[in-house]
Order: C-alpha cells, then sequence, then structure tokens
C-alpha cells in the first residue's frame, strides 16, 4: 500500500531518520534493537517485538521487545515461541496483519498470566534477499487504532532493515569466520610446539569452547569396548566429573560418530539418543568427529547450557571446518612427537654404543694389563697393593658404564607414576636385550611404603643386576622379587652360570 501525500509528510522525516538509524549499525543485534525502537516511534505503539525466526525449526529462537519494564518481563517470563496464537500465525503465513482487536481474533490464545493488555495488533514480515528473517510485531497504539498508513510504514521501515540486516549478518559472519579461522592457527601452533597429548586435547577443547561460546568442550576417545570415553574436558567449573564420562557402545549417536559424521542435537537433556549420565545439564550440543585421512581420532563435543540458543548453521559449518582443521594438527603433532622420540632414542643408542666400543674396551684393557702387572710384582709388596686398589676401581668403574648402557638402551618413554610401574618399566626394558621377559613378584604395599629416596637406590640395584645378568653366558630365566615389610628387599635370581642371586635391603624411615 502507498503513502498518502498529505497524510505521509508529517512523518516521512521520522521514516527518513529511522532509516538511517537502522542502517548505521554494523553489528547484528543492536540493528535488531534499533528497529524495533524505530517502529514503536514511528507508529505510536505502546509496545513492540522483533522475533528472530529460525528457518529450519519454523519458530522463533530470540525476541527483541521495548516498552515492556523489567518487572513486566519477570511476570510473563517465559516469552512466545511462535508456535501458537496470532504470533505463531504470522509465522506460518508471513505476511502483513493489522487487528482492531486481537483478543477477538479466532487464533488468538489469550495472554499469559502477568501479560499487559493489549489490543490494537501489527504485523510485518521481515525479508532478507528471499529468505524471512522475522516479524516485527507492535500492540496498544497510544491514540485508537492502527492505520493503513501505519502499516506502509512499517512495510517501508521492514524492507529497508532487510536490507541492513543482510549487510550486519555478512559482518558478523565475517568476524565469525575470522575468530574460528584466528582460533584454528592457534591450536596448530600450540599443538607443534611440543605438547604432551594430553594438553594437545585440553587446548583443542578449550579453544573450541570459547569460540563456540558454549557452557563445556569435551574430547572423546574410543575405547577398547567399542565405546567413547572423555579423556579431556573443558568448563566453567571443575570438569573433574566430565572426565571419564563414556559412551556405551551400541549408543544410536555413537553409530553417526565413528561413522565420521556429525552430530547435532536440539536438546541434550531429553534427545533419546542422549545416553550419558551428565546429559540433563546440558542443552543444544554439537558432537563433531575428528579424523584425517579417514582414521577417527576422537570427537569434539561442545554442548551449550540448558536453554541456551541453538547452533546456527554458520556456527556448524565452522566448528566442523575447525574440528577438521584440528584433527590434522592432532596427528601432524602426534608425527613430530614421534619423529622426536625416534631421534632421542637413536642418540641413545649411539650413545651407548661409543660407550661399549670405546670407554669400556680401553678400561678393561687397561684393567688386564694392572692386573697382569700385579701378577708379576711381588705379593706383599706396597706396590702390588696399591695395583689390587687399582684394578679393583676399574673393575667397579667397567660396571657402572655398562649399568648406563644398559639404561640407554632402553626405549625412551614417560615415568611412570608408581614404583611399581617403574619396576615394570625396567624389567620390561632388559626384555628387549635379555631376549625374554624377567618374572617380577612383588610383596607388601611397595606403591605405598616405599619412599622416594629408597625407590631411586633400588631401581639402580635392579638396573645393576639386569645389566649383569645380561653379560653372564647362559642365562635363559631372571627372576625379581620385591617386597616391602619392616624394610624394602630385593632379589634378582638367575639360571647362568652356577647360579646367581644378588639380593639387597633396605630399612624404611620410621620402621
Amino acid at each position: 500500500m502507498s503513502l498518502e501525500p498529505e497524510h505521509a509528510a508529517p512523518r516521512l522525516p521520522q521514516l527518513l531518520e529511522a532509516v538511517l538509524g537502522v542502517g548505521s549499525e554494523l553489528e547484528l543485534r543492536a540493528t535488531l534493537q534499533h528497529l524495533v525502537d524505530s517502529a514503536t516511534e514511528l507508529t505510536g505503539a505502546r509496545y513492540g517485538a522483533l522475533g528472530v525466526i529460525d528457518p529450519e525449526r519454523g519458530r522463533i529462537t530470540e525476541l527483541f521487545t521495548t516498552g515492556l519494564t523489567e518487572a513486566e518481563r519477570r511476570r510473563i517470563g517465559r516469552l512466545p515461541d511462535g508456535r501458537h496464537g496470532v504470533i505463531g500465525a504470522l509465522v506460518r503465513d508471513p505476511r502483513p496483519l493489522r487487528l482492531d482487536d486481537l483478543t477477538t481474533d479466532p487464533r488468538s490464545c489469550g495472554m499469559p498470566e502477568g501479560h499487559p493488555a493489549m489490543r490494537s495488533f501489527l504485523g510485518v514480515p521481515i525479508l532478507v534477499h528471499t529468505e524471512v528473517f522475522g516479524n516485527l510485531y507492535l500492540t496498544e497504539k497510544r491514540s485508537g487504532s492502527f492505520t493503513d498508513e501505519d502499516l506502509a510504514l512499517l512495510r517501508v521501515l521492514a524492507s529497508q532493515a532487510g536490507i541492513a540486516i543482510g549487510n550486519s549478518r555478512l559482518y558478523e559472519t565475517a568476524r565469525q569466520r575470522e575468530r574460528w579461522i584466528e582460533g584454528a592457527a592457534a591450536v596448530t601452533t600450540a599443538l607443534l610446539t611440543g605438547e604432551s597429548a594430553a594438553d594437545a586435547l585440553m587446548t583443542v577443547a578449550e579453544r573450541a569452547r570459547l569460540l563456540a561460546d558454549a557452557s563445556a568442550g569435551v574430547v572423546l576417545q574410543p575405547t577398547a569396548a567399542g565405546g567413547m570415553e572423555i579423556v579431556a574436558a573443558s568448563t566453567h567449573d571443575d570438569p573433574g566429573d566430565l572426565i571419564g564420562t563414556t559412551i556405551a557402545p551400541g549408543s544410536p549417536v555413537l553409530v553417526q560418530l565413528l561413522g565420521g559424521e556429525p552430530v547435532f542435537v536440539e536438546d541434550s537433556a531429553t534427545d533419546p539418543r542422549m545416553t550419558t549420565s551428565v546429559r540433563s545439564r546440558f542443552g543444544p550440543s554439537m558432537m563433531l568427529p575428528l579424523q584425517s585421512g579417514g582414521k577417527l581420532i576422537g570427537t569434539l563435543a561442545l554442548p551449550r547450557r540448558r536453554g541456551g540458543p541453538p547452533y546456527t548453521a554458520v556456527e556448524r559449518l565452522l566448528a566442523s571446518q575447525f574440528a577438521s582443521q584440528a584433527a590434522l594438527a592432532l596427528v601432524l603433532a602426534d608425527a613430530q612427537h614421534d619423529r622426536e622420540r625416534l631421534a632421542v632414542f637413536e642418540d641413545r643408542d649411539r650413545i651407548a654404543r661409543d660407550l661399549h666400543d670405546l670407554v669400556v674396551q680401553r678400561l678393561f684393557a687397561t684393567e688386564m694389563m694392572l692386573e697382569s702387572t700385579r701378577r708379576r710384582a711381588a705379593a706383599a709388596s706396597e706396590e702390588s697393593t696399591m695395583l689390587g686398589r687399582a684394578v679393583d676401581e676399574l673393575d667397579s668403574t667397567i660396571q657402572e658404564v655398562r649399568t648406563a648402557i644398559f639404561a640407554l638402551q632402553q626405549p625412551p618413554a614417560d615415568v611412570p607414576a608408581s614404583f611399581r610401574g617403574r619396576v615394570l618399566r625396567e624389567t620390561g626394558g632388559a626384555a628387549a636385550l635379555l631376549g625374554f621377559q624377567p618374572s617380577v613378584h612383588f610383596g607388601g604395599a611397595v606403591d605405598t611404603l616405599v619412599p622416594d629416596p629408597v625407590a631411586d637406590q633400588l631401581l639402580a640395584a635392579l638396573r645393576g643386576a639386569l645389566a649383569a645378568a645380561h653379560r653372564r653366558a647362559g642365562v635363559s630365566r631372571v627372576g625379581v622379587e620385591v617386597a616391602a615389610g619392616d624394610e624394602v628387599t630385593l632379589s634378582v635370581t638367575d639360571d647362568g652360570e652356577g647360579g646367581t642371586t644378588a639380593s639387597w635391603s633396605w630399612a624404611l624411615p620410621g620402621r
């Protein structure tokens, strides 16, 4: 409907000012709030609202209002979602709608308790290109009912607002894309600086949570049983109750994830596909596979709080691209870590060979010459005694160097935290040199009773005993026994020539 010149002229400056004001904002939320404020002022309405429609769900996801006080909004409670009533009618049929009394319209479902009285109604859709972005709702004109002129003014404003909203959406999308790209680059840089595997997964979870404005960011990895387990979590609060949470094998959501498909959930608490014990805490969620080269590394999950805004199509796309980049970075970081470990192992092996070929052989040759000289000397002479001491010192030095060589030849690995694990690591490393796995038996609470200083001495003695067993001929079995009671004892037995047993004991403090 066109504006009549004699009626339009008095409000034309207001309309132009409103159009210019709406077009001056680039930030989308500021644009929408300015639009609803301008529309109510232009038409003389007491209350105004702008409902943003989710095209996938066909309902209002955000509602910008003007005219309502904070007390009135609290009394109303949950704002309409566009599924019912006159507001819902405009969502389903996006055409201009003017009513003198909306309470008498058969489509009206009444006002919620605490809602201010509203009768006159004017609503128009806002189109961005050919897509319905949302609707403008105005009620309670201060001077009678809304007129055709009000409708015409509002349609012009909505048309211009569609252009401004389109520009704001492009700007907002560009900013979002820039943030996600910067986040992916930061994650890649962090992962390639040599972080441990646990720190790398935590970096991915935390950065993704911040970018997605999620309540939590978690990384899940496949389990041996065929399920998935949360191995890293970043939340506003303590994430301890999330770590270790598992998705059971056969879960519907797990089938999609193991197949490399992303999963998007409207409400984690009510979706039947979600089976974890923590699902009641979360609402909208994205679960994105971390895969590279057809290999599934894990899953990145980004749940929002209950009642939080659903993820938009743009957010889903950007998060999926981030997950792909993060997966590639994890693979590259893992490969780099393997190369570094291999380089360390090769260097350790070279040092061990040099020590054996150069140092030990020269020391042994020197020992033989001194021993020969001592035998030719008089038995009671002072020189013979000094030569004997020198031979003993050289023999002791050779044993210590061989022990060091043995330690260097073990594969470099993260030292276990428990004492029992450290003993098993030493015997496991010896298996590569001995050609068989030594048997190990523990007695007593060795992990809790053995203090660190005693543990270090015991491990050094164990290392020396295993190295000595490796040098002896005919050894096909080695037994290690560690016991903790009033004292800590270590016994190493082998079946070499004549059978050999070495034993040590350490007193425990306070025993």
